[in-house]
């Protein structure tokens, strides 16, 4: 039960923070949830592809299974989910709800195979997998939904906003994935993930000051 807890709570600390955070109306919770249990279940699939990779002897390298067995593979199913269960939902109709779905189905992945990990592992790697794994996840998570946001609610760029929400985080997950593998990860990983987290930041007030204007241009007409 303590695995458990410790394993979730860095998906409800993240999530409520993205969740509070945006300044006008909110988004329905069930389908917020439904959206994290989609990414959890994407975790299934990976973990068949991924062993049939390695069992194969296939992108073995760490920067090829940082690329391809990790960035490409889980941020494009992620992508996937966003495209094609929530994109034309009703309920997305702010730029910032793509944060907020974006980060949801990124959690959900994230919990999940912290879950495994933790009960393989141990506990006491709780503190270090919430500080980078599951808090990495959910900032491609920010930077997948602000584009997808910018693809709906914007006329302009839609395929190049669409393609952006799949490679920023993809590229972003496999330079995060390679600096994990290497001799002095600390020396990289630590700064990646401030930066990370500035850019994330900038995001939601962007996505959020987007509907504001929005609402001022509306209110002047």
């Amino acid at each position: 039960m303590a695995i458990l807890t410790v394993a979730i709570a860095p998906a409800i600390a993240i999530m409520t923070f993205i969740y509070l955070s945006k300044r006008i109306e909110l988004e329905p919770l069930p389908l917020i949830f439904r959206m994290f249990i989609l990414g959890a279940l994407l975790v299934f699939p990976l973990m068949f592809i991924q062993y049939a990779f390695e069992s194969e002897g296939f992108f073995q390298t760490p920067l090829l299974k940082s690329v391809f067995l990790a960035g490409l593979l889980e941020e494009f199913f992620k992508w996937f989910v966003f495209m094609f269960m929530i994109f034309r939902h009703t309920s997305f109709d702010h730029h910032y709800d793509g944060i907020i779905y974006g980060v949801a189905i990124s959690l959900g992945f994230a919990t999940l195979e912290n879950i495994i990990y933790l009960f393989a592992n141990g506990i006491e790697f709780a503190f270090f997998r919430a500080i980078f794994p599951v808090s990495s996840h959910g900032l491609f998570g920010v930077l997948m939904g602000f584009y997808m946001g910018k693809a709906k609610f914007s006329s302009d760029h839609r395929k190049t906003h669409i393609f952006l929400a799949f490679m920023i985080p993809f590229m972003l997950h496999s330079f995060y994935g390679y600096f994990v593998v290497t001799n002095e990860w600390l020396y990289y990983v630590i700064p990646f993930m401030i930066i990370l987290w500035m850019v994330g930041v900038r995001k939601i007030n962007v996505a959020n000051r987007h509907h504001e204007q929005l609402m001022k241009k509306v209110r002047n007409e």
